[in-house]
């Protein structure tokens, strides 16, 4: 029979006593259960003793949470919360270095249980951190463990970033400031500026005077890699808290101090791999860099703007300087006007009479006129052989240069995804972004040349315009997917692919997603679904017996706190568990946590997730929203919540955690392994037939003979 539902069936342990297994009845008062233990080991005030897991994350075990504990769990009894709490006051306040050490080393430890860390708070424990650090005495290990106790305890929530004290602050902004100080110290001080600039404009106006560039590209550029990361950080918090011109003068300064050139050089191509939070950090990067171009991009042509309309004649002096040359002072306004409008057809403005019209579309707007002018002025060959090449072609197969290049602009921008918001978790930056000032304006130098290649290549008329540019777009994105390290690079191999290498392309990946449509053949992709759906459920359930590992998210900042989960090779329990940075396939027994498969009532994804529905509608992210799940388990319906570190992961998570709960798989790369393995398994069966038409319907089978007469007979043996 089975043990009541209410009830958990656990170990208790205790330094120097043998364990106790006791049947833990969740409707028993958690004081009542606490007595029981104390009493079975003879320990007077039970009231001074409370629960904690033994593995793992040693959280204590209180009357809100102790329905989480399942069985076979292994507890330890120890000092009450309140009680551990008053016992490292009283420690942190010793006069002996050592026990004061001791104590903010297990403070440390211990902050991040919210029960203890609610407890120390109450007895104004920060009040003691505040004086340690205020008055400056300790250094060192000491210092080292009061900023992590500071920083767990803040991490809670129970007390507001600004609330803190202007010599405090002042206290951590000089350990950044400093060049002789401990490096972990340093560490944590970064850490801590950079939680609070997100939190207030009065924080972040004082994190943005007391700690300059400077001071941060210099913690950039030491050996101490964690040192590096947390510089970055910082550097990112306070760029994304900025003002549109805060950002663009911060921008501005680290453009002068070639803060690129360094990233490229010390840290993209570092000996030392890059970490998560290093590439999120340089993609976040890009991103504000990119963004800055968003003002211009979003801003329409004035043609009444006597600035805009000397840039466009400049464009237009720049193409045909040999023939302005020509006196045209003797003209009159008409013949004049006449002969401008007919150099801007001639540049590929729809608008002759008026080519500031082009230039009225938002995006690209200003943007686009930007790049024309960056073209011509830095790259004029190119600029004149483009231009004065299409003049001389028949008009309707000229490629239109200021048509071409508002449109490519536009591309540009949606490409490279100007304007948009910074995801939380993205890392995909492009390595030759930091290897090149004006990035932008030299990748457009290099399509703009790109498109007026694959008109030739297409022999495109006017009709072919937006054709052509679609092949363009193609070859751009087919090349950054490559991740090229130089723009150089970059244009060998946009070059390289050219018009009949996209055309094979396509015509490879049609065949391969192209099946016959014949009823035969749907029929027999029909009768081999079901043998091929169980080659994915296996493959999906192995792949969750290798396990992956995932990173917590917070709504206010990135965590650098990572757990990995895997399914058991019986595909009975799923163990989870806290791991260290670079741990990568942990084995199963090191996860303390498990969630037995019969348990699981149910798979939950996106904005049905707990931790999704958390966080307010400003705050939610589409990134997290598309790799989010969670699996419902036990009885009283608890939750284990994911974010996948990538889509891929994210479906074969839940197309394997849907195996096991008996359902149907249903991600979009469940779809696409099938289409592949049923291409795969009917290419093959079809070989015999190949050039042979499949008739929709099949033919007629004949009638019997009359007789079979005409049957060998074996019987009679050859003379």
């Amino acid at each position: 029979m089975p043990p009541p539902k209410d009830v958990v069936k656990i170990a208790i342990q205790m330094v120097g006593a043998i364990p106790q297994l006791i049947e833990l009845q969740q409707t028993k008062p958690l004081a009542s259960v606490l007595k029981d233990v104390c009493d079975a080991w003879s320990l007077p005030n039970a009231e001074h003793y409370a629960l904690q897991y033994a593995d793992g994350r040693q959280t204590y075990i209180t009357e809100s949470n102790r329905g989480e504990i399942k069985n076979g769990s292994i507890l330890r009894l120890t000092t009450s919360p309140d009680q551990e709490a008053e016992r490292l006051y009283n420690g942190i306040r010793s006069n002996n270095v050592d026990v004061k050490t001791d104590s903010l080393k297990k403070l440390a430890s211990l902050s991040q249980d919210v029960t203890f860390a609610q407890e120390f708070i109450n007895r104004n424990g920060l009040k003691l951190i505040f004086c340690i650090v205020e008055e400056g005495n300790d250094s060192g290990e000491i210092l080292a463990h009061t900023l992590k106790a500071f920083m767990e305890l803040m991490e809670h929530d129970f007390v507001s970033w600004e609330t803190l004290s202007a010599a405090f602050i002042k206290k951590i902004v000089s350990y950044v400031n400093m060049n002789a100080m401990d490096a972990s110290v340093q560490q944590l001080s970064l850490a801590i500026l950079e939680n609070m600039v997100p939190s207030s404009r009065l924080l972040f106006d004082l994190v943005k005077k007391e700690v300059t560039v400077d001071r941060l590209l210099t913690h950039l550029q030491v050996t101490n890699a964690q040192l590096q990361l947390k510089a970055m950080a910082l550097l990112i918090a306070l760029l994304l808290a900025a003002t549109d011109s805060e950002r663009r003068d911060m921008m501005e300064y680290l453009r002068e101090k070639n803060i690129r050139q360094f990233i490229h050089k010390n840290i993209i191509h570092s000996p030392e791999p890059l970490g998560d939070e290093m590439a999120h950090y340089l993609y976040v990067l890009q991103s504000v860099s990119l963004n800055l171009y968003d003002r211009r991009m979003r801003t329409s042509m004035d043609p009444y703007s006597q600035e805009q309309r000397e840039l466009l004649q400049s464009l237009r002096q720049a193409a045909f300087e040999s023939e302005s040359e020509a006196p045209t002072s003797n003209f009159s306004t008409e013949r004049r006007r006449s002969l401008c409008a007919k150099e801007f057809r001639k540049l590929g403005f729809t608008n002759n009479s008026n080519p500031a019209e082009d230039l009225r579309r938002a995006p690209p707007g200003l943007l686009a006129l930007d790049n024309m002018l960056y073209f011509s002025r830095h790259t004029p060959n190119a600029y004149s052989r483009f231009v004065l090449e299409n003049s001389s072609r028949e008009d309707k197969h000229e490629c239109p240069f200021a048509r071409s290049s508002i449109q490519l602009t536009l591309i540009l921008c949606e490409i490279l995804h100007i304007g948009e918001p910074c995801s939380e978790t993205a890392q995909a930056f492009y390595p030759m972004f930091f290897g090149q000032d004006h990035f932008f304006e030299e990748l457009f130098c290099i399509c703009i040349q790109l498109v007026n290649k694959t008109w030739k290549e297409m022999r495109a008329t006017q009709e072919d315009f937006d054709k052509v540019l679609q092949v363009v777009r193609e070859q751009i994105t087919r090349t950054l997917s490559l991740k090229p390290t130089s723009l150089e690079l970059f244009k060998t191999r946009v070059n390289a692919l050219n018009y009949s290498e996209i055309l094979k392309l396509r015509q490879t990946e049609r065949l391969h997603q192209e099946e016959t449509l014949a009823v035969p053949v749907l029929e027999l992709r029909e009768r081999l679904k079901p043998e091929l759906l169980e080659l994915i459920r296996q493959q999906r359930l192995l792949r969750l017996c290798e396990g992956t590992l995932f990173r917590k998210i917070s709504s206010r900042r990135r965590q650098d706190k990572l757990w990995y989960c895997r399914l058991s090779p019986n595909h009975k329990v799923l163990h989870y568990g806290d791991v260290e940075e670079g741990v990568q396939s942990p084995p199963i027994e090191s996860l303390t946590e498990k969630i037995p498969v019969a348990d699981m009532k149910a798979l939950l994804i996106g904005k049905e997730c707990p931790h999704t529905k958390e966080k307010s509608s400003g705050k939610q992210n589409k990134d997290v929203l598309e790799l989010a799940f969670s699996i419902v388990y036990d009885v009283e319906e608890y939750c284990l919540n994911f974010v996948a570190p990538t889509r891929y992961e994210f479906c074969l998570w839940t197309d394997g955690l849907n195996v096991l709960l008996g359902k149907e798989m249903t991600s979009e790369r469940m779809q696409t392994d099938l289409d592949v393995l049923l291409s795969m398994e009917l290419k093959l069966r079809l070989l015999d037939i190949e050039n042979i038409s499949i008739p929709d319907t099949p033919p007629p089978v004949p009638k019997p003979p009359s007789n079979l007469n005409f049957c060998y007979d074996f019987s009679h043996a050859e003379q």
